[in-house]
């Protein structure tokens, strides 16, 4: 099996159907490596120790965390975790990506996190573009994260370098960046 459909097959199980092959996430999100290990290739999934690391070394996003003996999504999970990520300052400005279908809705209503535990952001417009070109024709958001956060909107930084918030207003977003 390819390692991008390893790293798909790994985000899914770890970000949003544990349940899927079996395994149980700790309250934090961590799962035992081996634990993991037996459960995919009990679901006929298999993926060997070495295959896992180069997963998680390769992966252009850095999705994924690894702990001694354990494994966890760094973030964008749908099921119920607590990552324990402290509140932290955000630069000025911060950038999300989506698609330009998305446009009109989210300068009337803001961005919501629908089903995932936060809003994504982008510390810069080539990542933010990344991620609107996933889901169609991308536009890039400027979002005024200083003035969120003095207005007491509180922001996490996942491990990977991916922005959180829990929702950004409609009357924070600054209009659209240039693509890059």
């Amino acid at each position: 099996m390819e390692l991008k459909k390893m790293s798909k097959q790994l985000a899914y199980v770890l970000r949003h159907r544990p349940d899927s092959i079996g395994v149980t996430l700790s309250p934090d999100g961590w799962v035992p490596i081996d634990t993991l290990l037996a459960a995919l290739r009990a679901h006929g999934k298999g993926m060997t120790r070495e295959q896992l690391d180069a997963v998680v070394a390769d992966n252009d996003k850095q999705r994924f965390a690894i702990d001694g003996d354990r494994i966890r999504a760094s973030q964008g999970h749908s099921v119920p975790v607590e990552l324990g990520l402290d509140p932290v300052t955000p630069p000025a400005l911060l950038y999300h990506g989506t698609a330009r279908r998305n446009l009109d809705s989210i300068m009337a209503k803001g961005v919501h996190r629908g089903s995932r535990h936060h809003v994504h952001l982008s510390g810069d417009t080539a990542t933010a573009r990344a991620v609107g070109s996933r889901h169609g024709s991308p536009v890039i958001l400027v979002v005024d994260a200083a003035a969120m956060a003095a207005a007491g909107h509180a922001f996490y930084r996942s491990a990977n370098g991916v922005w959180l918030t829990d929702d950004i207003p409609a009357a924070y977003l600054r209009g659209e960046a240039p693509l890059p």
